[in-house]
C-alpha cells in the first residue's frame, strides 16, 4: 500500500480527496514540482522551493506565514518514511486551488497533495545505448508569464507523450507557438555543434528547469561556450550532439532523432563534470 499527503494529512493511494468543484480538475488551477530523493535528502531542495514559490506569486495564491518551504520539506521526508522509499524515490508536490467558479474562488489559499514513488538505483547513470526521439508537431507550447513554470496545464506534454508511446520513441520534441524547438515532453533539451552548447532561450517558452541551470554551470567548468537562443528544427538536424536533462534522471544522450544520428563525446564529459558536482 502507497500512501499520500493532502493538506497535511496522510491517506491511502485508493482513497478521494478530491470534488467535482476543484478549480485543479476544472481548470488546472495549480502547478507542480517533480523532486528527486537520495537516501532521505532532496536534491536541490532550496532550487525546487524557490521555483514553487515564484509559480505561486505568478498564479496570485494567498500563502500563510505557516505555509514555508520548511513544512513542506518536512511534510515531504515524513511521507517518504512512511512509503518506505528512502533510498532513491520520487516525489510530486502539486499545488492547486481549491473549489469554485472561474470568477468566484472563496479561497486563494493553496490545497497541496504530495506523492512519492521509489525509483531504480540506476536511473542516474550514463546511457550508453542513447534516447531515441521525435518531433511532435500538432500542439505548440506558448510563450508567456507561464511557460517558464511548471503549472498543471500539461495538454501539449501528454500529447507530446501519446505520440512518443505510439511511435515508440523514448520522448517527444516539443515545439512552441512559432515553430522552434522548446523542450520535450519530460525535459529541457541541449545540441551541441562544433563543441559549442546550445539550448533554448527562456523566452522560447520552455521550463525554466533546475537541471537546465545546473548543466550551463557544468558547461562553464568545462571551458565550452554555450549559447541560449532560438533553435530550429533544421539547427536539431545539422547538430553533432543533442541530450536532455530533468531533475530525476539529470542527463541523457540522445542518439536518434528521426534519420539524425548523433555522437556523444561532449556530451559525455558534461555528464561526468555534472555529476561531480552533484555527488
Amino acid at each position: 500500500m502507497n500512501y499520500f499527503n493532502c493538506n497535511g494529512k496522510i491517506y491511502n493511494e485508493t482513497d478521494l480527496v478530491v470534488g467535482a468543484d476543484n478549480r485543479g480538475l476544472r481548470y488546472g488551477d495549480g502547478l507542480f514540482e517533480t523532486i528527486k530523493l537520495n537516501k532521505g535528502q532532496i536534491v536541490f531542495a532550496d532550487e525546487h522551493f524557490a521555483r514553487l514559490w515564484k509559480g505561486m506569486a505568478v498564479l496570485q495564491f494567498d500563502i500563510p506565514k505557516h505555509f514555508t518551504p520548511d513544512k513542506l520539506h518536512e511534510e515531504i521526508l515524513q511521507l517518504i518514511k512512511k512509503n518506505r522509499h528512502e533510498g532513491i524515490a520520487r516525489v510530486r508536490l502539486n499545488i492547486f486551488r481549491g473549489d469554485g467558479g472561474l470568477y468566484d474562488a472563496p479561497s486563494h489559499i493553496p490545497n497541496y497533495i504530495i506523492q512519492s514513488w521509489p525509483i531504480h538505483e540506476g536511473n542516474q547513470e550514463w546511457n550508453s545505448n542513447g534516447l531515441v526521439a521525435g518531433i511532435y508537431e500538432d500542439a505548440r507550447k506558448s510563450c508567456d508569464i507561464l511557460s517558464n513554470l511548471k503549472h498543471n496545464n500539461c495538454l501539449p506534454y501528454v500529447l507530446a507523450a501519446l505520440k512518443a508511446k505510439k511511435e515508440k520513441w523514448n520522448d517527444a520534441v516539443i515545439l512552441n507557438m512559432y515553430g522552434r524547438v522548446c523542450e520535450t515532453s519530460i525535459a529541457n533539451i541541449f545540441l551541441i555543434k562544433d563543441n559549442i552548447v546550445f539550448t533554448p532561450a527562456l523566452k522560447e517558452g520552455c521550463i525554466a528547469g533546475i537541471m537546465r541551470k545546473k548543466v550551463i554551470q557544468s558547461v562553464a567548468n568545462l571551458d565550452l561556450k554555450l549559447v541560449e537562443k532560438e533553435i530550429t528544427s533544421d539547427d536539431l538536424f545539422t547538430a553533432d550532439e543533442v541530450f536532455l536533462t530533468n531533475c530525476i534522471y539529470y542527463i541523457k544522450w540522445v542518439k536518434l532523432i528521426e534519420n539524425k544520428e548523433y555522437i556523444n563525446t561532449v556530451t559525455q564529459k558534461i555528464y561526468t563534470v555534472l555529476h561531480s558536482t552533484i555527488y
